[in-house]
């Protein structure tokens, strides 16, 4: 982390963005999630070494790009990456991203870029499901977006307070998201009630 906040403005730019690529496409946000480079990107734009506007344009480039990666290693070597030693150990979260896949469909795109496991593994469960592309660009694109501006922002406005930001960020968002997919997963079980519940009369009648 240091070594980023003091390298030369160009060579900042490409480890930021080779950081937040590699999350999605090599899968090491395992490791190092992509909300730390992104917010090391803002904190060094805070600092005068880069424009402000590159790094987010680099971070949001990054994160498109890395995810249509994970897209297409997804949909050409799904069943052999899903089934590897490496995701062994976390089975369990990788049943609940493929379920809220299954059950959100573009949405869990969107939504799994701002939970750390969720987006390492998002795009590649999205092409493994054969997801259409253009659908999946359309959620991966608005969602690299928003995340890639926001987290490089609070890493502008942060300083040097960047490792507080990124933990605090990373576990705040996380629990938001968990809590908006909890509520849409409510309102969709009382919506599929009321249809079911709609339709009893009329097959009485017949």
């Amino acid at each position: 982390m240091n070594t980023i906040l003091s390298v030369n403005p160009l060579l900042a730019l490409t480890l930021v963005g080779l950081l937040v690529f590699a999350e999605d496409a090599l899968f090491i946000g395992f490791v190092i999630p992509g909300e730390t480079a992104a917010v090391l990107g803002g904190v060094v734009a805070s600092r005068g070494n880069v424009q402000l506007w590159t790094m987010a344009l680099v971070v949001v480039l990054a994160a498109i790009v890395g995810d249509t990666v994970g897209y297409e290693i997804g949909k050409h070597l799904g069943t052999r990456v899903l089934k590897s030693k490496v995701m062994d150990k976390r089975r369990a979260k990788l049943d609940k991203a493929q379920d809220f896949l299954q059950r959100r469909g573009g949405s869990a795109v969107f939504l799994g870029r701002f939970v750390a496991f969720f987006r390492a593994v998002m795009p590649a469960l999205a092409g493994t499901s054969r997801m259409p592309y253009l659908r999946f660009l359309t959620f991966n694109a608005a969602g690299g977006l928003v995340w890639g501006v926001g987290f490089v922002l609070l890493g502008y406005l942060a300083g040097n307070s960047y490792e507080a930001v990124a933990k605090v960020a990373g576990r705040d968002i996380t629990a938001g998201i968990v809590v908006l997919a909890i509520i849409l997963f409510v309102v969709w079980r009382i919506r599929k009630a009321r249809r079911r519940h709609g339709k009893d009369p009329a097959a009485d009648q017949r």
